[in-house]
């Protein structure tokens, strides 16, 4: 029995998309003009990200590819076929073209299948492994390829109104969150019980404003003690103790647009040396969130901050960038790295970016006042300054936990 390579596979109705058909129509639009205006005949997208923001499709890999493509007259999503029709329900684009497992190398059959073995054509370089681009330089051997990740990276970091309305959202519900994790916090109680409180929260909150929307890959990092010392550590089976520094970072994720609430909390009481250190953070916080104002650079905002840390001999305990973009970003996939408050980074801040301010200090064990301190606001970048939209609060005023 001959099995088909490609098929087309149309299941049920279309679903209510993330955004607006005027919206994605812009984003295109704006990829269109880039390809005229470099000579680009046609666009492979690859990453989760991309295809997520161009065309409302979020895939779960398991070790197959995907990918939009994208002609100055079509686009067609490229999925698998153990997706069913998911990918065209949800997607925006012309077509929706489904490779079956049956014979190896339909993946790129597809991409035969949707564009022309000829010209210049834009892919990821940042997203494709070496020996994938051999195999797609195989299928399609009298094309020139062209990076787009860098063009595509600077559109995606100016928001439009509906997106930043849809991160104010994300930004809410991360504030519900914090707060199911902070009613949570006892002495005793394991963090994964504090982050299940969390998590909950907010999926149920996302469900409430969106009952339209995929429920994925909400998820909360809480820590506490020497766990708190890196800002991406798992949560364990650790109990909380009174006197613990503690981390809450709250990450709701609608539709592939992640965002993030981070705070420092104490159960009970925090010694001296912590209030200290906890107070210089927040101080490095404030004065951080007056510097996102357009016309700034980002390398100048870093260096800026970098001197209020040294003058209190805190510098060298300083462990990562002071923020970074927001938008169709998870913490296993990409975002617009171009747009970071880091010393190596020069791009101008423009009105309609959206940008964490997060500094964050973390002492060894052994030392007086160990831990990890980090805050985190998520900020949108006006004509006159900043709006801020992360409102839940933040230092030793409130966030010392009664046991």
């Amino acid at each position: 029995m001959n099995m088909p390579d490609l098929i087309r596979l149309r299941n049920g109705e279309k679903v209510q998309n993330t955004f607006s058909a005027k919206e994605y129509a812009g984003r295109m639009a704006k990829v269109r003009k880039h390809m005229g205006e470099n000579n680009i005949d046609a666009v492979l997208f690859t990453s989760y990200h991309n295809i997520n923001f161009y065309s409302d499709f979020l895939y779960c890999s398991f070790g197959r590819f995907y990918g939009l493509a994208v002609t100055h007259d079509k686009t067609t999503v490229i999925a698998a076929n153990i997706d069913g029709a998911q990918p065209w329900r949800k997607g925006v684009a012309d077509d929706m073209l489904t490779y079956t497992d049956w014979q190896r190398g339909n993946y790129f059959r597809a991409v035969q299948a949707c564009i022309p073995n000829k010209g210049r054509v834009g892919i990821e370089f940042d997203h494709l492994p070496i020996e994938r681009l051999e195999m797609l330089k195989a299928a399609l051997p009298n094309v020139e390829f062209v990076d787009i990740a860098a063009a595509c990276m600077k559109m995606r970091m100016i928001k439009t109104a509906e997106e930043i309305e849809f991160i104010a959202n994300g930004a809410q519900v991360c504030d519900i969150g914090g707060a199911a994790l902070v009613a949570a916090v006892k002495e005793g109680v394991p963090e994964h019980e504090v982050a299940l409180a969390s998590t909950q929260a907010m999926v149920r909150e996302i469900a409430k404003r969106y009952p339209h929307t995929e429920l994925m890959d909400t998820w909360t990092w809480f820590q506490s003690g020497i766990n708190t010392d890196g800002a991406h550590n798992p949560v364990t089976t650790r109990k909380v103790q009174k006197g613990d520094i503690l981390s809450l970072n709250c990450f709701s994720m609608i539709s592939g647009y992640y965002t993030a609430l981070e705070r420092t909390l104490f159960l009970d009481h925090a010694s001296d040396a912590h209030l200290r250190l906890w107070e210089i953070n927040c101080k490095v916080h404030d004065e951080g969130k007056k510097l996102l104002v357009p016309g700034a650079k980002c390398s100048d905002i870093a260096l800026e901050l970098n001197k209020i840390f040294a003058e209190h001999d805190l510098l060298k305990y300083r462990t990562f960038g002071y923020g970074h973009s927001f938008g169709t970003l998870s913490h296993y996939y990409g975002r617009e790295a171009g747009l970071e408050l880091r010393e190596d980074i020069d791009t101008i801040l423009e009105p309609d970016m959206v940008i964490s301010m997060e500094p964050m200090l973390m002492l060894p064990e052994g030392m007086p006042g160990a831990g990890g301190y980090r805050e985190h606001d998520i900020l949108v970048i006006t004509k006159d300054g900043n709006r801020n939209l992360t409102a839940f609060p933040y230092g030793p005023e409130h966030n010392i936990i009664k046991a």
